[in-house]
């Protein structure tokens, strides 16, 4: 299958990365070349790990590779293409201007669908001409080792899109839950929750980021603790989320001072080199030292 999909940041380049590896020919769009670079530059880098780690082999990288294009012309994106998938910034407007774009270029019978975390689907799909054929694909980062995809139900969503959203997870080797479009779908809802308290304990003095990931991990198994994981996402996109669900569902997910202060200085986790903990590498070498009154 041709995949067209749309934004080439940290889920735009995972999700291009796991349907090349599939086997699907895929073209990432972004408006940014420089962006573009960066996103192939990370699916080689995730490739020549998995190579090192035993999971990849050299053929099947190069095979990978072979089969990514990108390019910044969004009809040459979409040209013939089969499904495009949306992962552009957590913006209602941007992601509504996008996929209107996109549908009105591409062929009439394309499925679209949006890899947003918390915004409604339902709403998306309200800026476009044939809204039956959309449906939200919730990809997990990082998405090449994460197994879970939400296909998010709009209203307007068919039963056709549905399966077909259901056949594309279940052809790149993820497990696809399918849940309504409400705030928040399953996922996002309960670990926001989960991030947010942690955020609020590291903000009262009662533990360090690092004692409170390392109580998650290996009191309740969670493969990576919630302060890391609020970092791995993006401070500034668990941010938004948070307004978001607060403007949705109550004050329950008023978002931390601590949180807000982190953004505006920048500070917004592993893509910036400093969040809860600071990042070199890809990997989190020491906790940030602003992180409570202790």
């Amino acid at each position: 299958m041709r995949i067209t999909v749309l934004g080439a940041g940290t889920m735009g380049h995972g999700i291009t990365q796991v349907s090349a590896m599939a086997g699907h020919d895929v073209v990432l769009r972004d408006i940014d070349e420089e962006q573009l670079s960066e996103g192939l530059y990370s699916i080689q880098l995730n490739l020549e790990t998995g190579i090192d780690r035993g999971k990849v082999t050299e053929a099947e990288k190069e095979e990978t590779l072979d089969r990514i294009t990108t390019v910044t012309d969004l009809e040459t994106a979409v040209d013939e293409t089969e499904m495009i998938i949306e992962a552009v910034p957590e913006k209602v407007d941007l992601k509504k201007n996008v996929l209107s774009e996109a549908e009105a270029a591409a062929n009439n019978d394309v499925v679209l669908a949006t890899n947003t975390s918390s915004l409604s689907v339902t709403e998306l799909a309200s800026a476009l001409e044939y809204p039956e054929r959309f449906i939200g694909l919730h990809f997990f980062n990082p998405v090449h080792i994460m197994s879970l995809v939400e296909a998010v139900v709009a209203e307007q969503s068919s039963d056709q899109t549905r399966e077909f959203a259901k056949d594309y997870v279940d052809s790149i080797d993820k497990t696809p839950v399918v849940v309504q479009d409400t705030p928040g779908f399953a996922s996002s809802r309960l670990g926001v929750a989960l991030g947010v308290e942690a955020i609020r304990m590291v903000e009262e003095g009662v533990a360090s980021p690092g004692d409170i990931d390392t109580s998650m991990e290996l009191g309740y198994n969670h493969p990576v603790g919630p302060l890391e994981l609020t970092d791995i996402v993006g401070l500034d996109v668990r941010l938004d989320i948070l307004e978001y669900l607060r403007e949705e569902l109550g004050e329950r997910f008023k978002p931390p001072q601590l949180l807000k202060r982190k953004v505006r200085a920048g500070k917004t986790g592993q893509k910036s080199g400093e969040g809860f903990y600071v990042w070199e590498d890809g990997e989190p070498v020491a906790m940030s030292g602003d992180w409570g009154d202790q």
